[in-house]
């Protein structure tokens, strides 16, 4: 038998930062477990397949489902409280290495625009953003940002690590 995209020990984290079903009072279709829903975002995620084309026989409902729920918890800040609690567990076991840090970028095209996005230096000006990810010496991600992609990487340095959150540790500071 495969190993499941969702193992017991990470739904036991993410299932208390996720947030409960709203009440229908006129009734209505009872929502896809968010079980499913999270093996269905991770296997798109981690595939590259368009969200319509999720197999039906995963059991995670259609893709157009997964992917508002990777929309609405994104919208109520789980992605966030999620990272924040992983890099606690994380650091409570001493597995993040604070010795050596990196920061890299990438940008990516912005077809339809918005708040974060810049003339994109490596692609003829067209519009574009770019992820800073800073990683610690282990290449755990520690914080993400998002930016124009004309933005140089030494100016975002401060800003990214600023970013990374308090991380709880068994031993001092």
């Amino acid at each position: 038998m495969s190993r499941p995209l969702v193992p017991d020990a990470l739904w036991a984290v993410v299932e208390p930062l996720l947030p409960s079903e709203p009440l229908k009072p006129k009734g209505g279709r009872p929502r896809l477990p968010d079980r499913a829903a999270l093996t269905g975002i991770l296997f798109v995620l981690q595939s590259g397949i368009p969200w319509e084309m999720l197999p039906q026989e995963m059991g995670c409902g259609c893709g157009m489902t997964c992917w508002r729920s990777l929309r609405d918890w994104q919208e109520a800040g789980v992605w966030d409280r999620l990272q924040r609690a992983l890099l606690d567990r994380l650091g409570r076991h001493n597995v993040i290495d604070f010795r050596r840090a990196a920061l890299d970028s990438a940008s990516v095209a912005a077809k339809k625009g918005g708040a974060q996005t810049g003339p994109n230096p490596t692609d003829r000006g067209k519009p574009g953003s770019k992820r800073h990810i800073l990683t610690d010496a282990n290449g755990i991600p520690l914080a993400v940002r998002l930016t124009g992609a004309n933005v140089h990487d030494s100016r975002m340095l401060e800003e990214v690590v600023d970013a990374v959150p308090p991380i709880r540790q068994s031993w001092g500071r």
